[in-house]
Parts: structure tokens; C-alpha cells; sequence
């Protein structure tokens, strides 16, 4: 990793901002000891809490300003109000060269529509995705886009196969990712014309990953394959879902251990196993999805995490920018890219 990498952060953005932002980073800068950070925001809230870090004091730039986008705020009002808001003069950053990546744990609309303003998109794709990691029985997938296009044609569909797979390749380490669309059956004949036209280009392109075919949503689980690509609308309602299951069943879990005595005595018996199933499904460890398809490396951090998760989407923005994953998606662009393709055709 370059010694001279440095992290942007949208140091008001988020519920419980600046707290946790400086907090994370400290903790984030004990996994990455040469990262250096611009924190963006109101200098007189963040000085005295960097103060309490000694050893994040050397790796720290304030940038004041006094501006900060709400969660409230609609995107276009945001990018015609905002323009001295934290959150933009961090994404102004990483369009300047000053920054490798910006982490906000703002709002997520107006961070979608300043970056992609801002930074505009890599040469030969449409439309971001939003990118994230999900655990799953045999490890970690990628699911995307998780919300930043509410539907999407096939050859949208097809350039999220192709960004999903960087990723898996960048993060994971996979090196030939499988990747399946996400389908309401395996079966050919099923699905939205555009599902069904997209799994039509994957299977006639030449491309650097293994097209599984369609998965459905309890392949998810199980980790059918490294990539699950589907639109931004089913995405972000399967993501939901699943954090919600979560948490149903994490409360379903701590009822159930304080029902009876014998209850109780079960759970001093199995609190270990217990504490590395619960460090295994907290989605603080998964926080920080990434805008794919962006010049430039853009994550978004849950709004209410805490300083925990807020550090892992830090360190999504290190790793995105270490492995210079926009570089590795535009040589296979230009190799796998520009392909002449039969029209799909689709009962």
C-alpha cells in the first residue's frame, strides 16, 4: 500500500456525526497505520475529538466548513445548496487528485448524485451500482446494485456482471468470480425480459468470470455464486430483508435465553459459540457499500452504525483504492467490452 494514500471523510455526515467518524477512523487507522485522513466538517466539533486520539493526530487534516447535507435533503436541492457542504468538498477531494476515496455515512441520494456530478462515470458505463458484501454459508458474496437505479436494462445488467466481478476479484481475491443473476426461477423461460436478455449476452460474450445462470433468493444464503447481480429496486428490498431478518432472529435469540432459569444457565454455557455467531452475522463488519462504475472511489457507510462499522467502510475505501479497482475495470472494459453481440432472443 502507498504510504501517501489518503481517505476523505464526510466528517458530519451520518446520525451520530462527528462522533463516530473520528472514532472509526482511529480505529481504522490501527489496520492501516499509513492512511492518512481529511476530515471535512465543522472543525470546532471534530479538533477536540481527534484530541482524544494520539496516535490519529499525525495522520489528520481538518478542513472546516459549516455546511452539511441533512438526511432529509432531497439530492437536487442538495446539489444546488450544498456546494460547501462536508460532503462535497470530500468528494471534491477525490476528484482533485487530493483524496483516493471519500467514506460518508451521509445521505445517500445526494452522495449518488454529487459523486456522480462530480466524478463523473468510467468510459463504457451507464449507470452506477451500489456494491456490497453479504455473508453467506461458505464465505462473502457481492450483491449489486442494491439501490442506485430503481430497474435497469440487460446491458445494464450485464456491465453490473462485469463491475460485480472486479469487485470479487479486487476484494475477494476470486480469480474467476461465478456470477449468477438473480431470477424468480432457474428455469430460461422465467423472468423480466430484461433478465432473460441480459443471461443471453453473458452466455454469448467472451468475459473474464463464470456465468452460473439464474439464482434465486435462498441461493443468497448458501453463496451459489460470488456475484449476485439484480436491480436496484428487488436489490435494495433483498438487503433490507436480510438485515431485518437479522435482527429478528438476534431478538428471537435473546428472548428465548431469558425465558427460564434453565434458559439462562444455556446461555453461560454457550456464550462463546454464541459470540463468534454473532461476530459472524453483525452487519457492522459488512458496512460500506461502494459506488461502482464512479471515477473515482465513493463508499457509503449505514447511517446509524457506530465507530466499528464506520472504520470497516473506511477500510472498503482503502482496499478499493490500494487494489486501484477503476483501473482494473477499464483494462478488462477495453478487452471484454466492446464485443458485437447476436440480439438476444426471448420468448
Amino acid at each position: 500500500m502507498s504510504p501517501r494514500l489518503t481517505i476523505a471523510l464526510d466528517a458530519m455526515g451520518g446520525d451520530n456525526a462527528p462522533d463516530i467518524v473520528v472514532e472509526g477512523a482511529a480505529l481504522a487507522r490501527v489496520r492501516f497505520p499509513d492512511v492518512r485522513f481529511i476530515l471535512f466538517g465543522d472543525e470546532k466539533r471534530i479538533a477536540p475529538l481527534v484530541e482524544q486520539h494520539e496516535k490519529l493526530k499525525d495522520s489528520v487534516t481538518i478542513h472546516h466548513t459549516d455546511d452539511a447535507v441533512s438526511s432529509e435533503e432531497r439530492p437536487t436541492v442538495a446539489l444546488r445548496q450544498g456546494r460547501n457542504s462536508s460532503m462535497q468538498l470530500a468528494i471534491n477531494a477525490v476528484n482533485s487528485g487530493e483524496a483516493a476515496g471519500i467514506v460518508s455515512a451521509g445521505n445517500t441520494g445526494a452522495l449518488m448524485a454529487m459523486a456522480k456530478v462530480s466524478l463523473k462515470m468510467l468510459p463504457g458505463i451507464d449507470r452506477p451500482a451500489i456494491a456490497a458484501p453479504c455473508p453467506t454459508k461458505v464465505g462473502e458474496s457481492v450483491m449489486l446494485d442494491l439501490g442506485a437505479n430503481v430497474e435497469g436494462n440487460a446491458d445494464n445488467l450485464v456491465q453490473f456482471g462485469m463491475l460485480g466481478a472486479a469487485f470479487a476479484r479486487t476484494v475477494f481475491g476470486k480469480e474467476e468470480p461465478t456470477v449468477g443473476l438473480l431470477n424468480v426461477g432457474a428455469e430460461e423461460v422465467k423472468g423480466r425480459d430484461a433478465v432473460r436478455q441480459a443471461a443471453a449476452i453473458f452466455k454469448e460474450r467472451k468475459l473474464p468470470f463464470k456465468f452460473h445462470g439464474f439464482v434465486e433468493g435462498d441461493d443468497i444464503g448458501a453463496g451459489t455464486v460470488d456475484v449476485f447481480v439484480v436491480d436496484g429496486f428487488t436489490g435494495n428490498v433483498v438487503l433490507k430483508t436480510l438485515e431485518g431478518t437479522v435482527r429478528l432472529y438476534s431478538e428471537y435469540l435473546r428472548q428465548t435465553f431469558k425465558s427460564s432459569l434453565f434458559a439462562k444457565l444455556s446461555y453461560f454455557l454457550a456464550r462463546r459459540a454464541l459470540a463468534k455467531m454473532r461476530a459472524r452475522i453483525d452487519p457492522r463488519r459488512y458496512n460500506g457499500a461502494t459506488f461502482l462504475g464512479l471515477n473515482g472511489v465513493v463508499v457509503k457507510s449505514h447511517g446509524g452504525t457506530d465507530a466499528f462499522g464506520f472504520a470497516n467502510a473506511i477500510g472498503v475505501a482503502v482496499d478499493m483504492a490500494a487494489n486501484d479497482i477503476n483501473e482494473f475495470i477499464m483494462r478488462e472494459l477495453a478487452e471484454y467490452g466492446d464485443q458485437e453481440v447476436p440480439q438476444a432472443q426471448v420468448g
